[in-house]
């Protein structure tokens, strides 16, 4: 799924890479994308893949090159990344400068994990606030479909496939399996099996093929409804309504 804010991270302390990597494992909106333990590496990766990264994480004690060096580099470059500078000096040259070289923070080591969380959202407020919102106005028509297809609220089945819809919707993949990874990242999220998603899903669409609007599941699945009213399997469900309300917002846009 692609995540709203991809972080780099140039940094020599492997622990402090570890750590950072792990605490934004499961974040859904920061990502880290790559980490480099060599400055002029890290540079190299700055040059060539601008469109791949939104923050940089940058120690100023680096081999080769250092982050000073770094910032001077990516200005001459015109890479007009964020950066926060995460380092042990405290002296006021070495601050000065760096906010000088247009820095949008600058965080002594050792820092707070969570600290570190709070500034990256600091920086992006407006951004995470955009995709929040599309999200939201995705999920409440997600929720209006399945309420008209008949699928109750209180049903476990009903927040599985309203998940599985959201992560089709946001996910990157045109074509993400639906048992391989979909079940098990819903079951991950609700402290469950795949299994027993799997089959709170297919309760639910059976209920809706009892209970729900025939003419518009016609309208929704097409072929896939007949005069038996035969049930589409669990992917088809979840492919198809999230094909079509990212066919009904790209209609939209343009």
């Amino acid at each position: 799924m692609r995540k709203t804010i991809r972080v780099v991270m140039i940094d020599d302390n492997e622990a402090v890479l570890s750590s950072v990597k792990k605490y934004f494992k499961e974040n859904e909106i920061i990502e880290i994308v790559g980490t480099y333990k060599d400055g002029k590496e890290g540079l190299e990766y700055l040059k060539e893949q601008k469109e791949e990264y939104d923050l940089v994480l940058l120690d100023i004690l680096l081999p080769r090159i250092d982050g000073i060096k770094i910032l001077e580099e990516m200005r001459k470059s015109n890479i007009s990344k964020k950066v926060i500078v995460l380092s042990s000096f405290k002296d006021d040259y070495t601050i000065k400068k760096i906010q000088k070289l247009g820095a949008e923070y600058y965080l002594l080591k050792p820092v707070e994990l969570e600290v570190l969380e709070g500034r990256i959202e600091e920086i992006f407020k407006e951004k995470i606030e955009v995709k929040k919102e599309n999200n939201l106005s995705v999920e409440i028509e997600v929720s209006t479909i399945l309420h008209d297809l008949g699928i109750p609220s209180h049903v476990k089945g009903y927040r599985y496939i309203r998940e599985g819809i959201m992560l089709l919707y946001t996910g990157e993949e045109a074509n993400r399996l639906i048992t391989k990874e979909i079940y098990p990242e819903i079951a991950t999220k609700y402290q469950t099996t795949a299994t027993r998603v799997e089959r709170a899903i297919r309760h639910a669409i059976e209920i809706s093929w009892i209970r729900g609007d025939i003419k518009l599941m016609e309208k929704i699945f097409g072929n896939s409804v007949d005069f038996e009213r035969s049930r589409p399997t669990n992917s088809e469900f979840l492919t198809t309504i999230a094909d079509r309300i990212k066919l009904k917002r790209k209609e939209y846009i343009g």
